[in-house]
């Protein structure tokens, strides 16, 4: 029977995405790994992979195809031995797992993470806070936090395998629950059924008693449901918009699919996160000093090179990482019903691009040397241009830092990001006069503003990691250490 090619969700929040182009046609032979087309979601462009091998026999869904709900059939590939020319659409031959890249569950809803793997496939490492009697626990087992975790299984019991393994698998009466998957987010692929049977290791699959009724499918819990499903619609239609002007004063821009997820989220983050914002100006005298001796002193290539060059906003997420390391009980997330509070501080930097904005993530800022958070900034920022960063850069964080003083603001309130529970909002540094020692003195500073989600944290929680941020700027020498 042939093998299904479903539109894999490749990210927590997709629903639908743009077949750009198949990279491979009818008739043509494909292996496992194979990369079969390209697929455009709200942020990058990714491409797909083949879990199986076979014989592409048919295209369903044409590339330049607009908005393909995730788990639509897309293609058909014939097994060995099997007439390509014969398959057809629409056949009951067993669906395949969406490829690798980003597993598309059966319930065509994007399932949460295991333990303390975050959407986009890299570990985050927490200790819960505030647990409810009731609801999901993360894992706390011994591969809680790993990617490649034994048995690849998701939440329910679900194990992540290749349709490949399954049927090697099925055919040798492997058991794939005892095995450690090593293929993408630990899913289970051809060569960990094979290493298990030539290492002996392999243990035999259970045997369903005759007869046995079928599990009663479980309830979807309330909290599983995407959040933004159930946001409201704006309170008037594009008709009543446009009825309000005269027609011809205006030209039509259709939305893509990041202006989409843009509008969705803020939308939903300012009618579900209780924000609120402290503001503090933040002397920058001696970190600029400090700038200028450590780029001065870079070493330099045959050309004349420098290897870095730091930026004041180096400085900014240096400070704020180690803020979050001072004051732990503020690198938290909430989580409906728990807070999750981290032991690493990943921090977000926002990154306009044209037609909206990535949020690429800087993992473990605190353990960073300032040139390292430079490089790496620079390299993250160049790809969130050209739309090419994947999606373990760019979700997950417990904060992020919006940085408008190159524009020349002053000040600003930034919208946080979910699941984040703060983002920095940092203004321009500029020449202001201010009292020392009962005297005026003109010194260079900036506004800093922290929008906190209530939830997670309060007031003086948040004045306190502002008071540590503005010790680190204005003492930057403990960065360096």
């Amino acid at each position: 029977m042939p093998i299904n090619v479903l539109m894999p969700a490749l990210s927590p929040t997709m629903e639908k995405g743009n077949l750009a182009k198949w990279l491979k046609k009818e008739g043509d032979t494909v292996k496992s790994g194979d990369v079969l087309a390209e697929i455009e979601t709200d942020k990058a462009t990714m491409e797909v992979e083949a879990v199986d091998e076979g014989v592409l026999a048919k295209i369903v869904v044409p590339e330049g195809t607009a908005d393909v709900p995730v788990n639509d059939l897309i293609a058909l590939i014939a097994e060995e031995g099997e007439d390509p020319g014969s398959v057809q659409a629409g056949g009951d031959g067993p669906k395949a797992e969406a490829p690798a890249k980003g597993e598309a569950p059966a319930s065509g809803k994007p399932q949460a993470p295991a333990g303390n793997e975050t959407p986009g496939g890299g570990t985050m490492s927490y200790e819960r806070i505030d647990t409810a009697p009731e609801g999901a626990r993360p894992s706390t087992g011994p591969s809680a936090g790993k990617p490649n975790g034994a048995a690849a299984a998701a939440p329910g019991g679900r194990l992540f395998a290749s349709p490949l393994a399954r049927r090697i698998a099925k055919q040798e009466g492997v058991d794939l629950a005892a095995l450690q998957g090593s293929g993408p987010h630990g899913r289970i692929i051809e060569r960990d059924v094979r290493a298990a049977l030539e290492g002996g290791t392999a243990k035999p699959a259970p045997q369903p008693a005759k007869d046995a009724p079928a599990p009663a499918a479980k309830p979807e819990p309330a909290q599983a449901r995407t959040p933004a499903a159930a946001a409201p619609p704006s309170g008037l239609s594009a008709k009543q918009v446009m009825g309000m002007f005269e027609p011809g004063s205006y030209e039509e821009v259709p939305l893509d699919g990041m202006r989409k997820t843009i509008a969705k989220r803020l939308v939903e983050s300012k009618q579900t996160v209780p924000h609120f914002y402290l503001s503090l100006d933040v002397e920058l005298d001696a970190l600029l000093s400090l700038r200028e001796q450590v780029n001065a002193g870079a070493t330099k290539d045959k050309d004349g090179k420098p290897a870095f060059k730091l930026s004041v906003n180096d400085f900014v997420i240096k400070a704020l990482a180690l803020a979050l390391q001072r004051v732990p009980a503020a690198n938290a997330v909430w989580a409906e019903d728990r807070i999750l509070r981290f032991r690493h501080s990943d921090v977000g930097v926002a990154v306009a691009i044209d037609g909206g904005l990535f949020t690429p993530v800087i993992r473990r800022a605190e353990q960073k040397t300032l040139s390292t958070i430079s490089a790496e900034m620079k390299d993250l920022a160049a790809r969130a241009r050209t739309r090419k960063l994947k999606p373990e850069e760019y979700q997950g964080g417990t904060t992020a830092v919006s940085n408008l003083g190159m524009f020349g603001i002053k000040s600003f309130g930034a919208v946080i990001n979910p699941p984040h529970g703060t983002i920095l909002a940092v203004g321009a540094g500029e020449a202001r006069v201010v009292a020392k020692n009962g005297a005026p003195a003109v010194v260079q500073a900036m506004t800093v503003t922290l929008s906190c989600d209530h939830r997670v944290v309060d007031g003086a929680l948040g004045a306190e990691l502002l008071a540590a941020f503005n010790g680190l700027i204005e003492s930057p020498m403990g960065m360096l250490v």
